[in-house]
């Protein structure tokens, strides 16, 4: 039960600091950013990849799962315009939902609650991941013209779409029987977002120590779990 609350509590704890706070400071959230992208990159490369490799006898046909994991990825952005990994460009002067955005992020987050209750350690780098991805979600939906109510409804649906995936992978033997196959496209999700999060170039392209720094402190925290 723990984890269907705490990814809850991630998207209410990262759209209620954009609520009340209105936080303005953009560098501050990039490099929350960028330790949520390092912490998902080096959760998914120590705990996700050796679990679906383990007793494989079919490594290949894994790799092809991974790589449509990464190639469905490149589809979601199409319609989401790059939420996974920190960047929504639509129109503010909008009244109504956004239909593509949330189905595609609405995939991105069920795919991605099936591994929880199997692997140690994801449920962290999906928290940390899901905070500032709400609250990036939340600060554009605030800046456009949609109803306060509608934006409260959307948010909690989106707050529920990480726990379905669990709950279906948990209680549905036909998911279950395909579970390595389904573990390993959301394998190449992480990876495609994690990687666009910490490959992004710097304005400039200048080389940034603070993020540099970030990285390294959420890869060893990941690697300690």
């Amino acid at each position: 039960m723990d984890h269907y609350i705490l990814t809850i509590l991630a998207v209410f704890i990262g759209s209620l600091i954009v609520f009340f706070f209105r936080p303005s400071n953009q560098k501050n959230l990039k490099l929350l950013l960028a330790f949520s992208g390092a912490f998902l990159l080096a959760i998914t490369i120590f705990n996700l990849l050796p679990e679906v490799f383990k007793n494989n006898n079919f490594p290949k046909r894994t790799g092809v799962w991974i790589m449509v994991g990464i190639l469905l990825q490149k589809i979601l952005e199409y319609f989401s315009k790059g939420a996974e990994h920190g960047h929504i460009h639509l129109d503010k002067e909008t009244t109504t939902i956004p239909k593509l955005l949330f189905i595609s992020l609405g995939i991105h987050a069920i795919l991605e609650g099936f591994p929880i209750h199997h692997t140690e350690g994801i449920i962290l780098g999906i928290v940390i991941h899901k905070i500032p991805i709400a609250m990036i979600l939340a600060t554009f939906l605030l800046n456009t013209k949609i109803s306060r109510t509608l934006i409260a409804v959307l948010l909690v649906v989106f707050a529920l779409m990480t726990p379905l995936g669990t709950f279906i992978s948990e209680h549905f033997t036909a998911i279950q029987n395909y579970y390595k196959e389904i573990t390993a496209i959301v394998i190449g999700i992480f990876l495609h977002v994690s990687t666009t999060i910490l490959f992004e170039s710097n304005a400039g392209h200048k080389f940034n120590v603070t993020k540099l720094m970030v990285v390294l402190f959420a890869t060893v925290t990941a690697y300690l779990i």
